[in-house]
């Protein structure tokens, strides 16, 4: 099986090889719809596979008859989902965003948890969006995390309009777009 070098198979193999260039932090960026949560979502399957401890994160769409209402928020460690978001204007939510009312609990409940992460073999986020970097609210510990350069992969979600300020934050990190397929 060929494999492009930004797969999440190849990703979780860089992290664990004897390379002494092995990446500490991935951006995980690419357009509206291009899929990162689900780049994400096979990245923890594969992980999975070997034991590896997971935590962070993980923000997957909720849909009825076809149409994304919500997004969730997924616990990696326990399981645990709570709603985030509300489409703006279906529901009451506490932080509005252009698209987006959020649950302003729910995020509390994400930054806990975010805060007690101490150790684990990988830590995934998504996603860090205009929230933390613009206005400085939503998962903030995520932000901490990656700053404090914890000794363990990790991987995050942002957005393409957000790499200028990802750049100047993390110059370690390495970059993948899901939105530009590698043909193999």
């Amino acid at each position: 099986m060929q494999m492009s070098e930004n797969s999440p198979v190849s990703i979780l193999a860089s992290f664990f090889s004897s390379n002494e260039n092995k990446p500490e932090l991935v951006l995980v960026t690419g357009i509206k719809g291009a899929g990162k949560t689900s780049w994400c979502m096979d990245l923890i399957e594969h992980a999975r596979t070997f034991d590896l401890k997971i935590c962070g994160l993980i923000s997957p769409a909720v849909f009825e008859s076809g149409q994304k209402v919500g997004i969730d928020l997924l616990d990696l460690s326990s399981g645990e989902c709570r709603r985030l978001a509300y489409r703006a204007g279906d529901a009451d939510g506490d932080l509005r965003t252009t698209d987006w009312q959020m649950v302003a609990e729910t995020l509390e409940w994400g930054n806990a948890i975010l805060e007690s992460i101490n150790s684990c073999d990988l830590f995934i986020l998504d996603e860090l969006g205009p929230l933390e970097f613009e206005r400085s609210i939503g998962l903030i510990a995520g932000l901490d995390i990656i700053d404090a350069h914890k000794n363990f992969p990790s991987i995050v979600v942002v957005r393409p309009s957000l790499l200028p300020l990802t750049g100047k934050r993390w110059p370690w990190a390495q970059v993948i777009d899901v939105s530009t397929k590698v043909e193999a």
